[in-house]
C-alpha cells in the first residue's frame, strides 16, 4: 500500500462569540508543552487564528487515526488553557469587524502586500492528504488520474457552509475563496514529468507567480516530499472523517495505478467540465447530486457513494474498515456543512459553537 500523510488546518475560536482569535504564537507554545505533542509538530499559517499539525508517514488508517485524535486533543487543551476554542471547521462562521493579523513572517506577509483583502479574508482551513510516491512520474500519472475525482472528494468533505455569521448558500465555501488565488482548482492534464516541469516552471519564469510554493492547484506534486498533495478537501469536524476521506484517496490512487499497470488508463474529463463540477460540489455537497466521474455526470449521492465503494473494493483492502461505514454514515446524517447548518438552526450560535469544538477533539 502506498505510504500516507495528513495535514490538519484549524481556527481558534472565541468560545462564547466564536469569532477568530488571535492566539496562534500562544497555543503553539502552549501545546509544545503538552507531554502528548513534540516540539515543533504544531505550525503557524497565514493568519495568526490559524494553526497547522501534520502526521508523520503512516502506513495504515489505524496510524493515522492515532496521530490525528492525539494532536486533536493535545491542541484542543492548549488552547482551552489559553482561552479559545479549536475548531475543524472549515470556514470562520462569524468574524468581528476588524481583520486577523498576518503571521509575522517574510513570505506571509509579501502574500498580504500582494493581495491585501484576499489575504484578509483567508479565513478557512482544509486537509491535504499525502501519498508517497517512487518517483515523479508515477505522481504525474496520479494528478491525471485523480483530478476527475475532485468534484466528488470536495462534495463529500464540504464544512465551511457560514461565513461573516451568514449561510454563504455553498456547502464548501473554502473552495470558492481558494479559487480566487492564481493557479488554483483542478490541474491541467499533463504529458510527463518533463511537461509538468516545463509548465510549472514557466509560470515562474514569467513572474507570474513570485515561486512554486503559489501553485495552488487541488493535486500537485510536493516541492518538499516525495508525494502527491492532495488539496482539495475542507478540514473535517470529526477525526474518522478525515481518516475515512485519506482511505478513498489513497485507495483511488492505488486502483488507478494498478489500471495503468494492466493498459487501463483513467478517462480524461474535459476541464470545463471538471471546473464546473467542482464548483457544483462546492455548492451542494453531498446533499442531492453530486458529479459521477464513472459515469460521466450527475447521480444522486448515495448512487455515486456506492460507484465509488465497488471501484475503490479491490485496492483498499483492510482500510474499507475505515471507508464504508463511515461514509455511511455521512451520507445519513450529513457531512460537516449539513451538520453545521442544521446545530445552527436547531441549537443557535452557542449550540454551534459548542458542536464544532466537541465534534473537533471527539468528545
Amino acid at each position: 500500500m502506498l505510504t500516507l500523510g495528513v495535514e490538519e488546518e484549524y481556527l481558534l475560536l472565541d468560545p462564547v462569540a466564536g469569532t477568530p482569535v488571535a492566539r496562534a504564537s500562544q497555543v503553539r507554545r502552549a501545546a509544545d508543552l503538552q507531554p502528548a505533542m513534540d516540539r515543533g509538530e504544531v505550525q503557524r499559517e497565514l493568519l495568526q487564528a490559524q494553526l497547522e499539525i501534520a502526521t508523520p508517514v503512516c502506513r495504515d488508517l489505524d496510524e493515522v487515526g492515532g496521530h490525528l485524535l492525539r494532536m486533536r486533543h493535545a491542541l484542543g487543551r492548549a488552547a482551552a488553557r489559553d482561552g479559545c476554542l479549536l475548531a475543524a471547521c472549515a470556514g470562520a462562521p462569524f468574524t468581528d469587524r476588524l481583520p486577523v493579523p498576518v503571521t509575522d513572517t517574510a513570505r506571509y506577509q509579501v502574500m498580504h502586500s500582494d493581495a491585501p483583502r484576499l489575504t484578509d479574508e483567508q479565513l478557512i482551513t482544509g486537509m491535504h492528504v499525502h501519498l508517497g510516491i517512487p518517483d515523479r512520474a508515477t505522481g504525474v500519472l496520479l494528478l491525471n488520474g485523480l483530478r476527475t475525482w475532485l468534484p466528488l472528494l470536495v462534495a463529500l468533505a464540504a464544512n465551511s457552509p457560514l461565513a461573516q455569521g451568514t449561510d454563504t448558500g455553498f456547502a464548501s465555501w473554502r473552495t470558492l475563496v481558494f479559487s480566487r488565488w492564481p493557479v488554483s482548482g483542478p490541474p491541467p492534464l499533463f504529458e510527463g514529468v518533463a511537461d509538468y516541469d516545463r509548465r510549472t516552471l514557466a509560470l515562474v519564469e514569467d513572474r507570474l507567480i513570485r515561486d512554486s510554493g503559489q501553485i495552488y492547484w487541488h493535486i500537485r506534486l510536493s516541492e518538499r516530499f516525495p508525494t502527491v498533495e492532495l488539496r482539495a478537501m475542507d478540514v473535517q469536524l470529526r477525526a474518522d472523517e478525515a481518516v475515512m476521506l485519506a482511505g478513498i484517496v489513497r485507495a483511488l490512487a492505488a486502483r488507478l495505478l494498478a489500471d495503468a499497470a494492466a493498459g487501463n488508463p483513467a478517462p480524461a474529463v474535459r476541464p470545463e467540465v471538471l471546473d464546473a463540477a467542482v464548483w457544483h460540489g462546492a455548492r451542494y455537497g453531498c446533499a442531492g447530486e453530486v458529479f459521477d466521474p464513472l459515469h460521466g455526470g450527475l447521480r444522486a449521492a448515495g448512487d455515486a457513494a456506492a460507484a465509488l465503494l465497488e471501484f475503490i473494493a479491490s485496492a483498499a483492502g483492510e482500510d474499507s474498515r475505515h471507508i464504508a461505514p463511515v461514509l455511511d454514515r455521512v451520507l445519513r446524517e450529513g457531512n460537516g456543512a449539513a451538520r453545521q447548518r442544521r446545530e445552527l438552526r436547531q441549537g443557535g450560535r452557542a449550540g454551534l459553537i459548542r458542536m464544532i469544538g466537541d465534534q473537533t477533539t471527539g468528545v
